[in-house]
């Protein structure tokens, strides 16, 4: 909390996210790692209701239904796949869909306010809510972009089903003791926004600003995922009233986002793992990290030593974001030790 207030925490919060192939047969690493840097963040007890669609194994390759009557292609197990069935390629199946609510009619909070109770981590919920990316899944991701560009009626009529959707699954959760809740899409290519900002104005800014605003009169702070280079929004993410953003901040300039925006949101993480995390040296991953401290840990606040754990990243890669967020970064290779906050603002001012 004192990370995301700006009231100089002790040291950043740290956070690791798992591929699902890192889960599932990863099971003793994980067990290692986390034993040496203890996370900072919680999830709560919880289940969705029982899903009447969802058929096969998701992250097995194959194919598999999930909840939405999505279906899904894994071409290689251990990752989500790739949508190759739309229910709502043609629009005229819209009249006769149906949003699963059973998974928010039936969702099982029972266990929520023991699992917050008993944990002095911070727990954070992660929500299905994903506007754009479910738009995408629904209507196949060519027809979506076409719809964006031509602007039917039926496109403003899915938004809003799922927004109604989304809204009624914050209010579950904000009815919870939870910290704080998350939701996603993923807006960037390698170079900048998928769709005009213009149109994200339009369309989605107004959804974001509604979720951040159910949050925060719930007393919790507001999360916010999105992959690529999204640097043009992320002054409107703010203005949306988002606390902590996670991006991949290694594909944009870092130094020029966080001059601009250090101080007004919670940048939450992250490493690159496109190239460093799965490729690089100790001391690349090492250096990796001292650039994003350099850009962001003043000492004040505002960040959070996120990274992610991905398939082809090994168990040391990993170990070595951590240790390299424990170094000062005036020592050489291997010193131990955190800058005292006076040096560490000296050293970024």
């Amino acid at each position: 909390m004192r990370a995301l207030r700006f009231q100089r925490p002790d040291r950043p919060p740290r956070d690791l996210w798992l591929l699902p192939g890192v889960e599932m047969s990863r099971q003793a690493e994980i067990a290692r790692l986390t034993g040496r840097f203890s996370l900072d963040f919680a999830k709560p007890v919880f289940s969705y209701g029982p899903s009447e669609r969802k058929r096969g194994t998701p992250f097995v390759a194959g194919s598999c239904v999930d909840e939405w009557d999505c279906v899904w292609e894994v071409g290689q197990t251990g990752v989500r796949g790739e949508v190759k069935g739309a229910p709502l390629a043609d629009w005229s199946a819209l009249d006769t869909y149906r949003l699963p609510y059973e998974l928010l009619d039936n969702a099982d909070v029972s266990r929520v306010e023991e699992s917050c109770r008993h944990t002095d981590r911070f727990v954070l919920a992660r929500t299905l809510i994903r506007p754009f990316e479910r738009m995408q899944f629904l209507r196949g991701t060519e027809n979506l972009m076409l719809d964006l560009a031509c602007g039917p009626q039926a496109l403003y009529r899915l938004r809003d089903l799922l927004h109604e959707f989304n809204l009624r699954e914050l209010e579950l959760w904000c009815a919870t003791p939870v910290d704080g809740i998350s939701f996603m899409d993923d807006w960037g290519s390698q170079r900048g926004l998928l769709i005009a900002p213009q149109t994200w104005r339009e369309l989605f800014k107004p959804l974001y600003a509604e979720y951040c605003q159910v949050i925060h009169r719930a007393g919790k702070s507001s999360f916010f995922h999105s992959d690529g280079n999204i640097e043009a929004i992320i002054p409107e993410l703010i203005e949306c009233g988002v606390d902590a953003l996670n991006s991949q901040l290694f594909c944009m300039d870092i130094e020029t986002i966080t001059r601009r925006h250090r101080g007004q949101i919670t940048f939450w993480g992250e490493i690159d793992r496109q190239y460093v995390l799965p490729f690089g040296t100790t001391e690349e991953i090492r250096q990796a990290v001292h650039r994003v401290r350099r850009a962001l840990d003043t000492g004040e606040g505002g960040v959070i030593a996120q990274c992610e754990w991905g398939n082809d990243v090994r168990e040391e890669a990993v170990a070595a974001v951590f240790e390299a967020w424990e170094q000062s970064m005036d020592s050489p290779p291997g010193g131990r030790g955190m800058l005292s906050s006076a040096k560490r603002a000296s050293t970024h001012s």
